[in-house]
């Protein structure tokens, strides 16, 4: 048996890396802004700036890659935060090459915003999931910066993402009309969020079904449904805030029982928790309890 001295440092050196990594595994110091699809009021983008140092000091990226148009997206977008009185601000369209390139990573260096347009969501994640130019975005997010994204761009926030795609049902004149198993197609997101799912343009558009399926199959992930022309502000530590024109609907199937299928393969189940959060209010994304938030 070694003397006691001798393992001394080496317990030392673990503990203390176990709790570098318990820092920086719990420490974000960033802001999401989670734009649920529909008109960018004024007022969410410019809260965005100015999580992001304001229009003086503001370094934005903008990521265009969900567009038909790109490039024609990714100018509009840099017209956009020039209005609001940003100057540093430019497009960023990768291919999957250039995401895997450590060069493109560098490029990102200082930026206090990064902003993701609408479209479809598929297009960003096959180009930047498993790259280092994921990895750089979330060591930006957990450094200070505030990541943004509006319809698609929102889709993309959670590590379990929804596509729009239906599997079973390919009548694209009549979508997601049922609660089946299997369904509601799902791939990796960029994952800032790994502990809800996120949905968009919600209750606009009635996605209330696509929801409860997915969150039925990933009964240990609440879904959070963010409606048009309103924003999920997420904080360092976890809190929510609603900000904007619409609702937030949270979807709570943690404590759900009995969760089923029918021999048609409709999903079913017991106690499944609804919550709905407007504009000003916040909550714990962990708990869902409400927590104080600004009074409009």
């Amino acid at each position: 048996m070694r003397p006691f001295r001798t393992l001394l440092p080496l317990l030392l050196s673990l503990i203390a890396g176990l709790a570098l990594t318990s820092a920086v595994a719990g420490e974000t110091k960033g802001h999401l802004v989670i734009i649920g699809g529909g008109e960018r009021t004024t007022a969410i983008m410019k809260h965005f700036v100015d999580l992001a140092g304001g229009p003086g000091r503001a370094k934005i990226i903008v990521i265009p890659l969900a567009s038909s148009e790109p490039e024609q997206t990714g100018k509009d977008y840099v017209a956009e935060f020039h209005g609001l009185g940003v100057t540093d601000v430019r497009a960023l369209i990768p291919t999957r090459a250039e995401a895997m390139a450590e060069s493109t990573s560098a490029t990102l260096s200082g930026v206090t915003g990064v902003f993701f347009s609408g479209g479809d969501q598929v297009f960003i994640t096959r180009v930047i999931v498993g790259t280092p130019l994921q990895k750089k975005l979330h060591s930006l997010y957990h450094a200070g910066a505030v990541i943004g994204g509006t319809s698609a761009g929102a889709a993309i926030m959670s590590r379990v993402m929804i596509t729009g795609d239906e599997l079973i049902n390919k009548d694209s004149s009549n979508i997601f009309v049922s609660i089946l198993k299997g369904n509601v197609q799902t791939i990796e997101g960029l994952g800032f969020l790994d502990n809800v799912i996120i949905d968009q343009h919600f209750v606009k558009r009635k996605r209330l079904n696509r929801l409860i399926s997915v969150v039925l199959e990933n009964p240990t992930l609440p879904g959070i449904g963010i409606d048009e022309s309103t924003a999920l502000i997420v904080k360092p530590g976890g809190t929510a805030e609603v900000m904007g024109e619409g609702t937030a609907v949270v979807l709570d199937p943690r404590k759900a029982r009995n969760i089923h299928t029918d021999p048609h393969g409709n999903l079913a189940a017991r106690n499944i928790t609804t919550h709905i959060f407007s504009t000003g209010e916040s909550f714990d994304l962990k708990t869902l309890q409400v927590r104080p938030g600004r009074k409009n």
